[in-house]
């Protein structure tokens, strides 16, 4: 080896579901939605003039920041854009895990967390999840340099109401909690209106599954100005125009149609239901879901088995090769079409 490569830095990365561009693939493993973005996104899509793009963005992001906080009955200045939810919980593990002290997340989460602080030398320690997967608030009730965890879970898809949320920032008063609400408008509970007590309280959010605009990268979090504008100096210090000028105007435009959202919301969590009922009666156990795909374990067939047969059949799900969760599959929910396929690839591997 190289003398030079010793000064390399050395980590092991987030490893996200695989892509393939094969003909007549049912891609179910990426929590995808499977429709199209809101009518309004394409028709910016159609009209933009080409010619704008030689200009930068507005680095501020106006228009998109207060439809957003139209949306969600807050003031501008408590919405922090970046390029997806990832770039903004990195840039959130930069700015308020600073102390030393090591955060706490689940054992069973995200698998991003362990390697932003791996990159950014964040000390952490895992809080084991009970048996049945939920999160134990008790577990969060000691010092700690911050506190972040998905609500719904991912990959569990388990949700938790408003009071376990309040229950973990009563007792974690003294660092910052972030609550990763990327899956949250498949049927969970938003703590936003916690925002009002807890200044300490950071709510992340994605335009990427319930907005069907993951290829343009939308993130935002909604906190007190302060944490924001904390948020926006850390940005700054390296890249100030982080969303692009067609991210910024489809966001918009996407935020801006309320109907289409929630009717495309609506229609994958009628599929997501049919599915995990049409799974139980093959014989899995699917956890009671609130995100956009269902977290589903066999009684007499491995997870790896099933998955590397459905991927055999050009049905791409998702399995994790991980303690207490390596005998069960990340389903995505997509058309009723491909749940379809699926269910009858189910049926034949079974």
């Amino acid at each position: 080896m190289k003398l030079w490569q010793d000064k390399l830095r050395k980590i092991d990365p987030y490893v996200p579901g695989e892509q393939s561009d094969a003909p007549g693939l049912v891609k179910l493993n990426a929590n995808e939605n499977p429709y199209p973005p809101s009518p309004r996104v394409q028709a910016v899509l159609r009209e933009t003039n080409a010619a704008s793009l030689r200009f930068y963005p507005d680095a501020n992001g106006t228009d998109l920041r207060a439809a957003l906080a139209r949306h969600f009955g807050l003031r501008p200045e408590q919405v922090f854009l970046g390029n997806g939810s990832d770039d903004v919980l990195a840039l959130c593990f930069q700015a308020f895990f600073a102390s030393g002290q090591p955060i706490l997340f689940p054992d069973i989460t995200y698998s991003f967390y362990p390697v932003w602080c791996d990159l950014l030398r964040v000390p952490f320690e895992c809080v084991p999840v009970r048996d049945d997967f939920r999160i134990d608030p008790r577990a969060f009730d000691r010092p700690n340099g911050g506190v972040v965890f998905p609500n719904p879970n991912a990959p569990t898809s388990l949700g938790e109401g408003l009071d376990f949320i309040e229950d973990i920032l009563r007792h974690n008063q003294d660092c910052i909690v972030i609550v990763d609400e990327a899956y949250i408008d498949f049927g969970g509970v938003s703590c936003l209106p916690l925002l009002e007590k807890y200044e300490n309280l950071v709510v992340v959010q994605t335009m990427s599954k319930s907005r069907s605009l993951a290829g343009l990268r939308i993130g935002y979090a909604l906190c007190s100005p302060t944490l924001a504008a904390t948020l926006e100096a850390v940005k700054n210090s390296y890249n100030s125009y982080t969303l692009d000028t067609l991210a910024l105007a489809c966001g918009t435009a996407s935020v801006e149609d309320d109907g289409y959202f929630r009717e495309t919301c609506a229609r994958i969590v009628a599929t997501r239901d049919k599915t995990a009922e049409q799974l139980r009666a093959m014989g899995f156990t699917v956890l009671p879901s609130q995100t956009n795909f269902l977290f589903a374990t066999h009684r007499t067939r491995s997870a790896k088995e099933v998955f590397e047969a459905l991927k055999a059949k050009n049905i791409f799900v998702r399995y994790f090769s991980k303690p207490r969760i390596d005998n069960y599959l990340r389903i995505t929910i997509g058309t009723p079409k491909e749940m379809e396929k699926l269910l009858s690839a189910m049926k034949a591997i079974l």
